[in-house]
């Protein structure tokens, strides 16, 4: 079989000289179906391996319990029909704007900042997880006629933490596992990052997204041999909820990957096709600087990054940029760019014909009620993606005082004895309006995406400090979740005729499709939620932009009728709220 090597200056496969020409591809962010279309484009643009990060907390909900792991081994054909090497980078921790880094929600609402550590519990759950994951690895290792070259050991750990034990046992791990080809970390290229994250006898490489010379140039310092190598080149940058479209000049970026391989380095594009964050995936970040501790910033559903293929697989200006550039690189002559998947045929409105309330779906599909002296965390509750509804009694009589949800994360829509009282958000944590006891007091929270880079990742979700009247603390507290994958199965749910008022709830309808094909749910009007159609779930909608649109796949969609679900947190204006459509991409 084939044997894939770290020379002292280059790569080396069965003995000769290779450069790895990679491209990001995230094979949970893209449509089954529409995985040989990509990675296609990845072989047209110039490439000649694809690297994937691999989602703990998608495949394992809950502690020893599984969901297709077997997609990782299925892409990994693909790629190698597709004629692609394969870089995997399994973890545990990927960061990739994904919910919670990758993390499992019950991990690091079991053990805190004892993630990522050689803490014996954490250990035990990662044996777990690799014994059930890595086999889709081993199978298909170059050096068993697989396309799979590398393996990374863990994921810019410098940028966290400094644990050298843990990141041996983590090599040793991975040996054990039969992880045979060669590991590799990477870190930003600074001196600090890579003496926190780099493994003795494990080849460093560096991010980044410009000064390719300089960042190679700290390496060399920490790791005067081997072949150079930038594993994450971000040719473009993703988004906030609330923020601005981020988008990077396609000469400059093109300039930057010039710069790379003129050094004589390996590359792999950042994201080279970013994808969607379906079903609620996205992750979150924090500003405030170096640390990392400033306002939550939830990241949008597209996740697009402005790469060279859009997310809905179209080449880019950056991508014939690229693709004359990897063009003086390769063996021979490029093959063209495979025809795009198919279109929607004809636009279409969708028609809500019922609907049920929040506290109906709650009641039907949400988890047990509890009952404590404080908020429990959505970790206590078992909730990764969804909301949670918080019930508890200012006591009285007693005359209006503030009321505050002391350490909310995210948003919480208030109701005070059955009125809408407010949004709350982090940061503003006080209702507008002095609540008066007695008062049955409401609180809707819903996660906004767990943070996936910095200090306070893995930090716990929903009221974390206490629900608050004046200085004094409100005790029993009864709390529910609804978890998000929860609503794949809303059959039992009391559907009733839709709310004329446009508030909140789970909406449901049809519409008809002349041509199934790619294309793009558009919810004017309509706050926040989440979207379906036919039981696939599309992702995040927010009116506060900058998207405006959900992708679906056309895969997801059928010829004639189509269901379409809703589930609105915040409620509409019907005066202001035109007719959801379908449109082509």
């Amino acid at each position: 079989m084939t044997d894939f090597r770290v020379g002292e200056t280059d790569f080396l496969l069965a003995g000769r000289p290779v450069r790895l020409l990679s491209g990001a591809l995230h094979y949970f962010r893209v449509h089954e179906e529409h995985w040989a279309h990509r990675l296609g484009m990845l072989r047209a643009m110039g490439l000649n391996c694809v690297e994937t990060y691999v989602p703990w907390n998608l495949h394992e909900p809950r502690p020893g319990s599984y969901e297709d792991v077997g997609a990782l081994g299925r892409f990994l054909d693909a790629a190698r029909a597709a004629g692609l090497w394969a870089i995997v980078r399994p973890g545990p921790y990927i960061c990739a704007e994904w919910e919670n880094g990758g993390l499992p929600h019950w991990l690091t609402g079991e053990l805190g900042t004892r993630a990522r550590t050689r803490d014996e519990r954490f250990l035990a759950h990662l044996e777990r997880w690799f014994d059930a994951l890595l086999p889709q690895v081993v199978e298909r290792q170059i050096d068993r006629g697989g396309p799979v070259l590398m393996v990374q050991a863990e994921n810019e750990y410098g940028s966290y933490g400094s644990d050298a034990e843990y990141l041996g046992r983590l090599v040793e791990l991975l040996r054990a596992k039969g992880v045979t080809v060669p590991l590799v970390t990477s870190d930003g290229p600074e001196d600090h990052m890579l003496s926190g994250g780099s493994i003795p006898g494990v080849l460093a490489t560096v991010n980044f997204g410009s000064r390719a010379r300089e960042a190679f140039g700290t390496l060399r310092r920490h790791q005067p041999g081997g072949p150079l190598m930038c594993m994450e080149f971000w040719c473009g940058w993703f988004d906030h909820w609330g923020a601005g479209h981020i988008t990077r000049d396609a000469e400059d970026a093109a300039a930057v990957l010039r710069e790379i391989l003129e050094c004589g380095a390996s590359v792999n594009l950042y994201m080279a096709h970013g994808g969607t964050n379906f079903a609620g995936w996205a992750g979150a970040n924090r500003g405030g600087g170096a640390l990392h501790d400033g306002p939550l910033e939830p990241d949008v559903t597209s996740y697009d990054y402005d790469a060279p293929i859009d997310e809905f697989g179209n080449p880019t200006d950056k991508y014939w940029r690229f693709r004359e550039v990897l063009a003086e690189y390769a063996e021979g002559p490029l093959p063209e760019p495979p025809p795009a998947p198919p279109r929607l045929g004809a636009e279409a409105d969708v028609r809500l014909a019922e609907w049920a309330s929040l506290g109906a779906v709650l009641e039907t599909l949400g988890g047990p009620e509890t009952a404590a002296p404080v908020p429990p965390t959505f970790e206590e509750l078992d909730v990764d993606r969804g909301l949670v509804r918080y019930a508890v009694t200012v006591p009285g009589p007693r005359q209006p005082y503030p009321l505050i949800a002391r350490g909310l994360r995210d948003l919480a829509v208030v109701y005070v004895d059955g009125e809408r009282a407010g949004v709350l958000a982090e940061g503003e944590e006080e209702l507008k309006e002095p609540v008066a006891g007695h008062a049955r007091v409401e609180l809707w929270v819903e996660s906004l995406g767990r943070v996936n880079y910095g200090p306070r990742s893995g930090e716990p979700k929903g009221i974390t400090g206490g629900l608050l009247h004046e200085r004094q603390y409100l005790h029993g507290v009864r709390a529910r979740g609804l978890r998000l994958d929860a609503l794949d199965d809303i059959g039992a749910v009391p559907f009733g005729p839709p709310a004329e008022d446009g508030a909140p709830g789970l909406y449901r309808g049809t519409v008809t499709v002349r041509g199934a094909g790619d294309a793009l749910l558009e919810l004017p009007g309509r706050t926040r939620g989440f979207a379906w159609v036919n039981g696939f779930n599309l992702g995040r909608y927010w009116s506060v932009g900058p998207q405006r649109s959900l992708y679906v796949p056309g895969p997801v969609l059928r010829e004639g009728e189509n269901e379409v679900w809703l589930l609105e947190l915040e409620g509409t204006d019907p005066a202001t709220t035109a007719a959801v459509r379908l449109v082509s991409v």
